[in-house]
């Protein structure tokens, strides 16, 4: 089986390197209000309950693709 391989060290020039590795300056917001809406906007919970339908559904699903053939 034949492969073609990358060399493992990458060669790049000297300003391009210096310009990847030149540090940033950054600031952080401080005046940012966050608002929390999980309260308002909560996500429906997956329980026992709703596995159980699953199950049951699929039992009964089962059962009539048994008749048809």
């Amino acid at each position: 089986m034949k492969s073609n391989v990358m060399p493992s060290i990458v060669q790049i020039e000297a300003n391009q390197l210096k310009q990847l590795v030149n540090e940033v300056k950054e600031t952080v917001a401080t005046g940012v209000i966050k608002v929390n809406n999980s309260k308002s906007k909560k996500a429906p919970s997956f329980g026992v309950i709703d596995l159980w339908n699953i199950h049951r559904k699929s039992k009964s699903a089962h059962l009539g693709w048994q008749s048809v053939l």
